[in-house]
């Protein structure tokens, strides 16, 4: 690959919210994690829907039809991202919602006794829906986590592993502490105890490419408003797994076909279009740099090629963002950086402590310098409360990068933490 440039001016103009300021501070939005801004043609295209093809599903005139076909369309656009077809994408409300209803609609082919391997890993939405089924007499397996390398133990998932096993719930990337698991392993263990496969992939979607046909997972769930949409989640359903469940949907006597089959009553079909805006922006991300990446693009055609060659350019210029950001916080005394041993495949999504100080307090402090971070336990809650039990100091400061981002908003942020550090020695 020739030597990288970002063309980051010509991310940043597309985001308005960008001229925001706070105390005089230009905002630096390091939020990413618990949802991206947005970019003025996501906005454009919820607009454009609402202005001019708004109607409910379904009807013989031409704002139905036109609704209907702009529905196929973002179900085109989303296929393209995960590359899989139009057909095996549905949507709701969010991910967890979507889960929920999974769960739900699998439980109907469970029995008593049958078993589900869930993570420490993982957000309570790849957590709780599969809890709530031991209420229904299923047995509830959770693999660790190693506290040291905030990574799964996969021996430990291969002891649980037997032929009771129904479900496999994992999560691809943490939005804790940004760890990326080789899921492609863990499927086909589940594979091969006739188990199937739920993938959280929510935190990894911005970050990497995603490629369902290459993990070959059942079900893999993600959200829009992660990768520059609005709030929506995206189901992936592989047609030979989707097709055998009996979803919880209105028909409740009619198994019914995919995608609609997985979905629940009337889509917010702006943000679906919404949603196809926001695969589409990274696909003009892969335009403008694809010349970088053509090594890595071959066989790739039309937008497929150009959402792996965005992603791929996101990638390129957050990573060594973060490897900086993670390398300068480690140095400031006091300060652990929760994050996989270097090498280890983990995402731009950097969480760290300070020894004695609620996470809270350094959060309001640099919001309050126009630095935008998360601070809790952003609903990692086992990892982070009961692994590495931070809840008594608010768990984790999370700093998240998106292409939006500048290398002077690091600095500005590390130099902040510094600051704080000072006035409180």
């Amino acid at each position: 690959m020739k030597e990288f440039k970002f063309h980051l001016d010509y991310v940043r103009e597309q985001f308005p919210c960008l001229c925001k300021t706070v105390n005089g501070n230009p905002a630096a939005f390091l939020d990413g994690p618990g949802g991206t801004q947005v970019p003025r043609s996501v906005v454009d295209k919820i607009n454009e829907y609402l202005y001019y093809h708004n109607a409910n599903s379904h009807g013989s005139f031409a704002t139905s039809i036109e609704s209907d076909a702009l529905v196929w369309k973002s179900r085109e656009a989303i296929a393209d991202f995960l590359n899989c077809d139009a057909s095996e994408v549905s949507f709701g409300a969010s991910s967890t919602t979507n889960n929920f209803m999974l769960a739900f609609g699998l439980l109907r082919d469970l029995k008593e006794g049958d078993e589900i391997i869930i993570t420490e890993i993982d957000h309570e939405g790849n957590r709780s829906p599969w809890r709530t089924l031991a209420d229904f007499g299923m047995v509830i397996k959770v693999v660790r986590v190693d506290p040291e390398t905030y990574t799964l133990d996969l021996e430990d998932y291969k002891s649980k592993l037997s032929d009771r096993t129904k479900i496999v719930a994992i999560n691809w990337a943490s939005n804790a502490t940004g760890t990326i698991t080789d899921v492609k392993t863990f499927v086909k263990l589940a594979h091969e105890v006739g188990a199937v496969t739920v993938v959280d992939a929510v935190h990894y979607a911005l970050h990497k490419t995603m490629d369902v046909k290459e993990i070959d997972t059942d079900f893999l769930v993600c959200s829009a408003y992660k990768f520059f949409g609005p709030h929506l989640g995206v189901l992936y359903a592989k047609k030979s797994a989707g097709e055998k469940v009996k979803s919880a949907r209105v028909m409740a006597d009619d198994n019914g076909d995919l995608p609609f089959k997985m979905e629940t009553g009337t889509l917010a079909m702006e943000l679906v279009c919404g949603a196809m805006a926001a695969v589409d922006f990274i696909a003009d991300l892969g335009r403008v740099h694809e010349s970088y990446f053509e090594d890595e693009l071959v066989g790739l055609t039309g937008r497929r090629r150009l959402v792996v060659a965005g992603i791929k350019a996101i990638e390129a210029y957050e990573d060594p963002l973060a490897l900086k950001l993670r390398t300068e916080l480690a140095a400031i005394d006091g300060v652990k950086v929760y994050s996989p041993p270097e090498g280890t495949p983990k995402t731009s999504t950097v969480s760290f402590t300070m020894e004695g100080i609620h996470a809270n307090e350094i959060a309001t402090y640099l919001g309050d310098h126009g630095i935008f971070v998360w601070d809790g336990d952003f609903y990692a809650i086992h990892i982070v409360n009961n692994v590495l039990k931070l809840g008594d100091q608010g768990g984790l400061i999370r700093i998240g990068l998106a292409p939006y981002n500048t290398p002077e908003e690091i600095d500005r942020t590390v130099a902040l933490i510094r600051q704080f550090k000072a006035s409180r020695t």
